[in-house]
């Protein structure tokens, strides 16, 4: 089922994660899902059902990837649920395109949807009635009433969604002891709070247990159709437009070491699995604690993340520092990424592998980007089209001519062992950027 709402700060978050623990809780084996781009949420969706937290984008993998994504993610559980993005039929521009409605229909799954009953009673009928005949493709099967006031409150809601034929599934009462801090990119990631993340998850699952009605929501998931889908696999994936083998690519299985940790707390789930079905082995390092690399890295994968929040210890790390700046393999870096590989991030020194200087700005940059590449690097090729999300508010001043190029725009740095950039893009959509971290980590001194 999917977990929607007429707007953003609705309470989907609440909500899915609540659901997802809650069932976990009654013995289901649940599939947590996002649809979007969005990497703070799914760390929750993880801890709540002790699985990875995945992606659902039709515009960073296409739409006829979508079902075969999700029913990889899905294996071997006994329901799905997948929290939705900002408003229902909100998605790309003026469209709903990678809209949570737009993967509703892909799977043909029905809709649960969060209102926020806050200041109004009779009046959510009319809400929930104008979704629910908006497009009649999409299935709203239930309905969630969040920030209920009182019993009474909760009765006139009922009474008046009774009219509209649509049954209400839970009626959640304002509770701040829920609430989940944010900052400035949204809710503070689940692997940056660890204890405070998991006590988080079983206040939202003992909220939802005694908020809603759990076997009627699982009646309606269960209502979803069978997908006429195969599952996405990375080996089949990989095999559909394998890349020309380099030469010198036998051997040894590279190993490409992952940034994680507090600072690094993004990368979709499908980006270690192509890497591993690639040939390469990967070690996860964190650049707060680890003065250096794994042993034999050679290729870094370097994501999403905060480490604007963590400047002075990424900076004192120096010893880690030097050993990225002198690394002569292929590094892949997003975001995150670039930042650390940038000669400084507000005034602090990092890693200089990037000829620029990043800041915090009081601007958020945010959207999708339909981007060509104008330079060779272990990712890209000139001419090629990359789709991407930006999410940020920091800005970098390079020194240099850009790596990808937008209609209204330009960012990037990359050279032949470098791609660097804003763009987070998801690597299901263009599995040969996998094999070409690992085939140009095989070879590191020629870059085909």
């Amino acid at each position: 089922m999917v977990v929607a709402a007429p707007s953003s700060g609705s309470g989907k978050t609440t909500v899915a994660t609540g659901l997802m623990a809650a069932l976990r809780a009654r013995g289901l084996k649940v599939s947590p899902h996002k649809v979007g781009p969005d990497y703070i949420d799914p760390g929750y969706h993880a801890l709540a059902t002790g699985r990875p937290g995945r992606n659902l984008d039709p515009w960073l993998t296409g739409e006829e990837r979508v079902a075969p994504l999700f029913l990889h993610g899905a294996a071997g559980c006994d329901l799905a649920v997948i929290e939705g993005v900002m408003g229902l039929f909100d998605g790309k521009g003026e469209t709903d395109f990678a809209s949570t409605a737009h993967v509703a229909r892909l799977l043909d799954a029905p809709v649960v949807l969060v209102v926020d009953a806050a200041r109004q009673s009779r009046s959510v009928a009319a809400v929930v009635h104008g979704f629910a005949t908006f497009d009649p493709r999409v299935r709203v099967g239930g309905v969630v009433l969040n920030r209920v006031g009182s019993d009474r409150h909760e009765e006139l809601c009922r009474a008046a969604l009774a009219a509209a034929g649509v049954p209400v599934l839970g009626a959640i009462r304002r509770d701040d002891a829920v609430a989940t801090p944010s900052r400035h990119l949204g809710l503070v990631p689940a692997a940056e709070r660890e204890a405070e993340a998991v006590a988080a998850v079983d206040r939202l699952a003992a909220l939802v247990a005694r908020s809603c009605d759990l076997d009627g929501l699982v009646r309606l998931a269960r209502s979803a159709p069978a997908l006429p889908a195969t599952a996405w696999t990375p080996d089949a994936a990989l095999a559909v437009a394998p890349e020309p083998a380099r030469a010198g690519s036998g051997g040894a299985v590279p190993v490409v070491a992952v940034a994680g940790g507090a600072a690094f707390t993004f990368g979709y789930a499908e980006h270690v699995e192509l890497l591993r079905a690639a040939g390469a082995d990967i070690a996860v390092f964190d650049p707060l604690r680890d003065e250096g690399l794994p042993d034999g890295t050679a290729a870094l994968v370097i994501g999403g993340g905060f480490p604007e929040m963590y400047a002075a210890e990424l900076a004192a790390n120096e010893r880690l520092r030097e050993q990225v700046a002198a690394f002569g393999g292929p590094i892949a870096a997003e975001c995150a990424g670039l930042l650390y590989l940038c000669e400084e991030l507000d005034g602090r020194p990092m890693c200089g592998r990037v000829p620029g200087r990043a800041r915090m700005t009081p601007r958020l940059t945010l959207g999708y980007r339909d981007a060509v590449a104008l330079a060779r690097s272990p990712l890209t090729r000139p001419g090629e089209r990359h789709r991407g999300h930006e999410f940020h508010r920091t800005a970098v001043e390079y020194a240099g001519e850009p790596l990808f190029r937008w209609q209204g725009g330009a960012d990037g740095y990359g050279d032949a062992r470098l791609t660097a950039s804003y763009l987070h893009l998801h690597w299901a959509g263009q599995p040969r950027l996998a094999q070409r971290l690992v085939s140009s980590s095989r070879s590191p001194s020629v870059l085909r």
